[in-house]
């Protein structure tokens, strides 16, 4: 039971690395953001917006991992949510090539919910 703990604490705070990078790339609107927007259909007006949601994900889990696991629960909950919504634009967008990476961010806000969940 010891090695699961410990690869769902691992996991949430990869979410946290991983997010809070797809965060800043966001606010600096990096090249590849804004091709992904453009390839998927969301205009860029949305990605400030889109950028403060994953925020504050973002920061509802630190504040779990510092000991309020019900607000990680909900952050994670809320990644959830949104990255299930992402890979919902990419397959109607038909844009397969990269789904990878919102299914990598799906599966590490699944493994957060399950460890603030435990």
């Amino acid at each position: 039971m010891a090695a699961l703990e410990t690869g769902l604490l691992v996991a949430t705070v990869g979410c946290v690395l991983a997010n809070s990078f797809e965060v800043v790339a966001k606010a600096v609107r990096a090249d590849f953001v804004i091709q992904n927007c453009t390839e998927v259909g969301v205009a860029r007006k949305w990605i400030p917006h889109l950028a403060v949601l994953e925020g504050a994900g973002v920061a509802g889990l630190v504040l779990g991992l510092l000991g309020l696991p019900l607000l990680g629960l909900a952050a994670a909950a809320g990644l959830v949510l949104f990255f299930a919504g992402a890979v919902v634009v990419h397959v109607r967008a038909r844009v397969l090539h990269n789904i990878a990476f919102p299914l990598l961010f799906l599966g590490l806000a699944v493994a957060a919910a399950a460890h603030f969940a435990q």
